[in-house]
């Protein structure tokens, strides 16, 4: 039997987590699981590490032959003006594991994001989602978010 815990990621969970990013059918397309990873994909990673507004959960798998990352998201509080200059929350990056998902690590990890949220003082979770995703949707639906806005992004490469 293997547990599950969450924490803030380390070093030594970037290969895991490229890996999950990659393990899907929008990620296929862009991002690179290679051995070794891409130098971007760690020189992102201390980026985030070292931003005191970010915060890289991972889930992890512990067994008695080692650990596995098995959830990964990426949280930041964005100061803001608006709202009397209340921060918000962004949560982006997320993946489950397909083996892991439909047992509530997915709920899990988001409860862990949005009690931080509040932690932090922020007034609102946000989060993007690819109109592609359709069981997405309806996992954060369930979680309580609300498709309010219209999303628009501009591609710069």
């Amino acid at each position: 039997m293997s547990a599950i815990i969450l924490r803030t990621a380390r070093d030594g969970d970037l290969q895991g987590i490229v890996r999950l990013l990659a393990d899907d059918p929008l990620g296929r397309d862009r991002e690179r699981y290679a051995v070794p990873l891409p130098d971007g994909y760690g020189q992102a990673f201390a980026a985030i590490a070292a931003s005191p507004n970010d915060t890289l959960l991972v889930a992890v798998q512990r067994a008695r032959t080692g650990e596995k990352v098995v959830g990964v998201l990426q949280l930041t509080v964005i100061p803001s003006l608006t709202y009397q200059g209340r921060p918000r929350a962004q949560i982006e990056g997320v993946r489950v594991a397909t083996e892991q998902r439909n047992a509530g690590l997915g709920a899990r990890m988001f409860r862990w994001a949005i009690t931080r949220a509040k932690k932090a003082g922020c007034h609102m979770v946000q989060l993007t989602t690819d109109k592609r995703r359709p069981d997405a949707h309806r996992f954060y639906e369930k979680l309580g978010f609300a498709p309010s806005h219209e999303g628009m992004k501009l591609r710069l490469d």
